[in-house]
């Protein structure tokens, strides 16, 4: 059995466990070893710690052997984002400016959540750096590819974390979102991910580029985010954006009709000029079988314009405020992109920002009431397939240009809604395409059902790159 372990899903490692069928301890084992056999190939993690790793597991193990397992997630493999605080190991947040030498005393509130739930932590998943943009390649680690295919990027910026559950190195995997950096990666991946409502996942120290940033699971099926979203959701109060507790039980809807539900169908959220034709015609592929899954649906364009210059000024003045006090010897070590970026945002006037922040506030009251008409808007995750390690962007190589292959998901940043991309499907080239589905603010439970639904009908969470 040891063979297959890294198959197996987080609920299902959860079930071997009671049964015996399997321990954590072996768990472990299967997964470091695939990370030492195959990772030099993708370079999803930065960070992998045999002994530490090891000590979860055998703790866990003696926990399940007691009967007292701390939740259904004990023993269950999680790898980290390297953008997340994790207790005595270094978060670099893909940077040469960051020391490695810490102190790195501090849990953020989601890895906290994980230790106190039992996981087994595996390590460290790469980021561009500090999570700047929509392909993961830094100064510091290099370049991280996709397990389809190794020439291509696997999105970003959570992109360490998506190739690192494509190729079975670990069942789930915490990414970050603060422009699509969830669901850009799990398109490309092909792997599911969902960024909830802000403030679902309380997040410390809270991200320099604002409230549009969220914290949010990835895995290869939506049951394995639901489970995780249950640990990760509980309160901490360092977060002072965080939402009310709950004791919604996420996974406890995966297997809710969608007979009835009134569903918006966007291809171009009425400015998108340039998405890929194999794109579009996936999406509109999956969007017809949840008409036969009983949803009334419909296509329409929100009016609400154009939102890029909005999030472009508040996310180039988060680097501004980040990075544009480095000195000058810290600032030569930077991704000249982002170096570029944080230059322009610490020029950005305070009039433009508080401009941008009201039209922000606008845009975000408009949708809300656009959503009063529907459950769900599905639209593309991203506009194109999944393109060249290397690139910034496959349309225009400029500083700008990843928002231009990005128009879906930083929207829904903005708005603060939960989104999530589930594959649904495959070009000619065999790379992933993505279906986001938008909820109502604070439906996360939603999002996850309608996921589900669409994940039973079309199944490709089980199919593996060649290799792995």
């Amino acid at each position: 059995m040891t063979s297959e372990l890294h198959e197996m899903t987080a609920a299902e490692l959860g079930e071997a466990y009671r049964t015996r069928a399997a321990s954590p301890v072996e768990v472990a084992e299967a997964c470091l070893g695939r990370i030492d056999a195959l990772d030099a190939t993708i370079n999803s993690f930065c960070l992998v710690d045999h002994e530490a790793t090891m000590a979860q597991a055998e703790a866990s193990e003696a926990r399940w052997q007691d009967g007292t397992p701390s939740s259904a997630l004990d023993g269950v493999p999680v790898a980290i984002k390297d953008l997340l605080l994790t207790r005595g190991w270094a978060t670099r947040r893909g940077s040469l400016t960051v020391d490695s030498a810490g102190p790195w005393t501090e849990d953020a509130p989601s890895v906290a959540r994980l230790r106190e739930a039992g996981a087994v932590l595996v390590g460290k998943t790469t980021t561009p750096e500090f999570g700047w943009k929509g392909s993961t390649d830094s100064p510091l680690t290099g370049i991280t590819r996709n397990p389809w295919n190794k020439s291509k990027t696997p999105g970003g910026s959570s992109g360490g974390s998506s190739a690192a559950v494509v190729a079975r190195f670990a069942p789930l995997a915490l990414g970050t979102d603060g422009g699509g950096s969830i669901r850009i990666p799990a398109s490309f991946s092909g792997c599911y991910g969902i960024k909830p409502s802000f403030g679902r996942v309380p997040a410390y120290p809270l991200s320099p580029f604002g409230t549009v940033s969220h914290v949010g699971p990835m895995s290869r099926t939506v049951r394995d985010s639901a489970l995780l979203l249950n640990v990760i959701s509980k309160p901490d109060a360092r977060d002072w954006h965080a939402l009310p507790e709950t004791d919604t039980d996420y996974a406890a809807r995966l297997g809710e009709s969608m007979k009835g539900k009134r569903i918006a169908y966007s291809p171009r959220l009425g400015y998108v000029k340039r998405v890929g034709p194999e794109v579009e015609s996936l999406v509109a592929a999956a969007v017809k079988r949840f008409e036969e899954l009983g949803a009334q649906v419909e296509q329409v364009e929100p009016p609400f314009g154009d939102p890029s210059m909005m999030f472009r000024n508040l996310w180039w003045a988060g680097a501004g405020l980040l990075l544009g006090d480095l000195p000058a010897d810290k600032k030569a070590q930077l991704d000249p992109g982002l170096r570029r970026m944080a230059e322009e945002g610490a020029a950005l006037s305070l009039k433009d920002y508080l401009k941008s922040n009201a039209a922000r506030g606008t845009y975000g009251s408009q949708m809300r009431q656009f959503m009063e008409r529907y459950d769900f808007l599905l639209t593309p995750a991203v506009a194109t397939p999944a393109f060249n390690v290397g690139q910034l962007s496959p349309l225009d190589d400029d500083g700008r240009a990843w928002m231009a292959w990005t128009p879906f998901s930083f929207p829904f940043n903005l708005t603060q809604q939960p989104a999530a991309s589930v594959n649904c499907g495959f070009t000619t080239d065999g790379l992933p395409v993505g279906l986001q589905i938008v909820g109502k603010m604070y439906d996360d439970a939603g999002v996850l059902a309608a996921s589900a639904a669409y994940e039973a009908i079309d199944p490709l969470c089980d199919r593996v790159p060649q290799g792995f």
